[in-house]
Formats: C-alpha cells, structure tokens, sequence
C-alpha cells in the first residue's frame, strides 16, 4: 500500500484521493511529534487496558495491543522504526506499525478516543516531564550556587545599584539572591505541574464519549491526580504548554541576568572571577583572549525562549472551542525552548561550580566610590540622634570633601570631619572598614556573613 492509500485508510472514506505533497508537508508533524513516541504509548497502553476492565474491548486484543505497543517503543529507541509523513503524526505511525505486527486488533486501540484528545494526553505528559527535568536543573544550579556562597560567607565585594559602587556585601549574600530567584522558578514549575495535572483522555473529539469508559482509572495510570472535569476544555487546552514556557521565560531572564554578572565580573576591567577554561573559549586572531562564551550564549537563550512563548501566546490568541489545527504549531516552540533552558541550566551549573572569585579585588573594590557612606549616615543617626535627612547631609559634604582631596572616606581625618560636623567622634571610623558594614546588617535577610550561614542552611534543609 502507498504512502498516500495508506494516510486516506487512516482518514477514512471522505477523501477519494490522497493529498498532493504540499498539503502533505504542511500538515505532516511527525519531524518533531515523534519526540513524543515513548508518551504516546504510554498513553495508548493505558487506554487499552481500560477498554479491557470495561469490556469495551476482550482481554485478548488488549493484550496484543500492549505488548505489540511495547515492541513498537523498542524499535523506536533501537532506531530501527521508519517513520513517514504520509502518516502524518507520531499517533498515525505507531498505530500503522502496531497494525503491522498485530493485525486487526490494532484497529481497536482507537475505540473511544480521538486524536484530540490522544494528542493533549502525549503533550501534557511530555510538558511534565519536561517540567522535572527543569525542577532538577534548577535544584542543580542552587546546590552550586549555595557551595558558592558557603565557601564566601565572609568575603567582601561591592553591591551595585545602576551598576555603581553602592554598599558592601558579601559574595555569600550575592550568590544566595541567585538561589532565591531560582528557587521561585522551581515553585512557579511545581505549580504549574499541579494545575495541569488532570487527564485529557477519553474526552475523545470534542464531546466525550458513548462508551462506557473508565477515564479516572486511565487518568491514575498516567500518573495523573484526575481527569479533566469538561471534554471541549480538555482537548482544546494548551494552558499547560503556555505557563511552561512562561516559567521558562522567568528562569531564563534570571540565568541571562547572573550570565550578564559573570561576562562583566569575568572581565579584564572588573577581573572579579575567573572561569574556567571549560566554559571558555579564545579569540581566532588575539591569543590573549578568553571569551566568557558559554555565559554570553546563555544570555541569548532567553531570546530564544521568550518567543516560544510569544509564538504558542499567538496561536492559542484566536481559537473557538474545540480543536483547531492551528494547535499543531504548539509543540516545535516548545521543544526548543525545553532544549534551550535544560543546556543553559547545565552550562550555568559548571560554571558556577567552577569559577573562582577573586577575593582581594572584590574586597578592594568593595571599599571604592565611598561605599560605606550609608554606614556613617546610620552612625550619625544612632550616635547623634541626628534625622535622617540631616544625617544624609552631613554624609554627603564630607564625600564631597573626599572627593576633593581625592581619598576615600576612612582617609579622612577626624579634624576634616569635625570640620563638617563638630559632634563626630573617633568612633565614626569603626564603621567605615566594609567588614564592619557588612557585619552590622544583621537584619533578617541582610547581608552580614551569620545572616548568609542562616540562609544557606535554611536552603540546605528545603533541599532535603
């Protein structure tokens, strides 16, 4: 049988002739729905067995079925199946093939469902294991990033507002604000694996079925916690597809942004950290260069990403219930953008592992551009009783007069400040030193190094 007979047996007896090879190209997708092989047996193995506990089908077929299904899955993973886009789709091949190998019962397997439905079942199993596989990479990534900031609890370097010297921190305290915003792209994915969690199965086209199906017990045997409550929402649902990419998207924002730190940081300007040669790579013609590469292409993902998201946003934007063909087009974006995120967790994994803070540069450039200023406005406000606002004043005439004499703050004398402001006392000068700022932000979530070690085992226990 040709390609052609073979895809109008399929269809049925609508179409008298097959489709010329165009309509063939636009409408076949089993190029990338074949990534859904293992799902779509799964799903159809399951389905089976129901039609058997219900008496749909005899135990007889839906033990054939399963088994030749099976074999399908080891040729497929051997790499021995021969696909053919003729067939259309991952379902019409698997099915195709089980015909082969089974005869006649195969022709069962398609009771009380659709592709509709058969199709959002192999979809949202595929977007959830996805969504683990993301959950772990993000796990990952925290787990180095809390050795990170473990082994620089007490290592100084500047933080920055507008990408100026702002305050002290510590590198403990840096690295943790990565762990916090990774930690909500887990919870956004757990989420986001909750709500989806129902089963499509068994709402058929569009309507249900007449069969008397047991779709809670298909639903349990996908490992999902219930079957979707309306049929026209079920096969026409792809919200679970649009809030992985959405939480992709934030995850990626956050792994572009720690990836545009590391291009600057690892910078011959900034010289902040070294990466490794295993993230790097040199320059053709300049035999001094090492490119933060692996950093820079993770920055770029997220461009990547997001329009996955744009893209299935726009699909989805102007369809009537129930199933429309444009849902084809939601899967590609998707597969790229699940690809996109697992290569950049893992590369921003190694190179968090592997990089090496420079500690006397950081702390030297942690007490540049009066870095210390707000602690001596906060000295002025405890130890004087001065306002806030005057103390802001008096703070800022004496960076002034620093800046004048072209020193730092802590280079001042006590005359020059007295100069400013006669009630400054010697005392003034053991808050200037950045470990005594950092170490005076006691305040929950501040950066002072007991703060980061409490942080640090706070996450080492939610990790557990």
């Amino acid at each position: 049988m040709s390609d052609s007979k073979t895809s109008n047996a399929m269809w049925g007896g609508r179409f008298a002739s097959g489709p010329d090879a165009i309509m063939e190209a636009i409408n076949a997708s089993i190029g990338y729905d074949k990534r859904m092989a293992r799902q779509d047996i799964e799903g159809s193995r399951a389905h089976a067995q129901m039609l058997a506990a219900t008496g749909i089908i005899t135990d007889n077929d839906a033990k054939a079925i399963r088994e030749g299904l099976l074999t399908v899955l080891s040729e497929i993973e051997a790499g021995d199946f021969e696909y053919s886009t003729a067939l259309e789709d991952i379902h019409m091949n698997v099915e195709n093939r089980l015909k082969e190998l089974i005869g006649d019962a195969a022709g069962r397997l398609h009771t009380a469902r659709s592709r509709n439905d058969q199709v959002a079942t192999d979809f949202k199993l595929w977007v959830r294991t996805q969504m683990d596989a993301a959950i772990d990479g993000l796990t990952a990534l925290i787990k180095a990033l809390l050795q990170q900031a473990e082994a620089g609890a007490d290592m100084v370097m500047p933080g920055f507002t507008h990408l100026q010297v702002a305050q002290p921190v510590t590198w403990g305290h840096h690295m943790l604000a990565y762990v916090e915003m990774f930690g909500r792209d887990i919870g956004r994915m757990r989420d986001a694996r909750a709500r989806m969690n129902e089963s499509p199965l068994g709402a058929a086209a569009l309507a249900g079925t007449s069969f008397p199906i047991d779709r809670h017990m298909t639903a349990a045997a996908l490992g999902f916690e219930r079957p979707a409550a309306n049929s026209l929402d079920a096969v026409s649902d792809r919200d679970f597809a649009l809030e992985f990419l959405s939480s992709a998207s934030i995850a990626a924002t956050h792994l572009s942004r720690m990836a545009e730190e590391l291009v600057i940081w690892s910078s011959a300007q900034f010289c902040f950290v070294t990466l490794s040669d295993r993230f790097s790579t040199g320059s053709s013609i300049m035999p001094q260069k090492k490119n933060p590469d692996a950093a820079e292409l993770i920055r770029a993902k997220v461009g990547r990403i997001n329009g996955a998201l744009v893209g299935l946003l726009t699909v989805m934007k102007g369809l009537p219930l129930a199933y429309a063909k444009d849902m084809q087009e939601d899967k590609e974006q998707v597969f790229d953008a699940a690809d996109s995120l697992m290569l950049a967790l893992a590369a921003m994994s190694g190179m968090v592992a592997d990089m090496t803070p420079n500690a006397p540069r950081l702390e030297a450039a942690a007490a540049s551009g009066f870095s210390t200023a707000t602690d001596l406005a906060d000295w002025l406000v405890r130890t004087l009783n001065m306002p806030f606002r005057e103390a802001h004043h008096v703070t800022g005439a004496l960076v002034k007069l620093a800046e004048e004499r072209g020193c730092d703050l802590p280079d001042l004398s006590l005359a020059d400040m007295q100069g400013v402001c006669a009630e400054i006392t010697e005392d003034v000068f053991a808050v200037l030193g950045v470990h005594n700022s950092v170490q005076s932000r006691q305040s929950y979530g501040g950066t002072a190094p007991d703060q980061v070690r409490a942080q640090i085992i706070r996450w080492k226990e939610a990790l557990a």
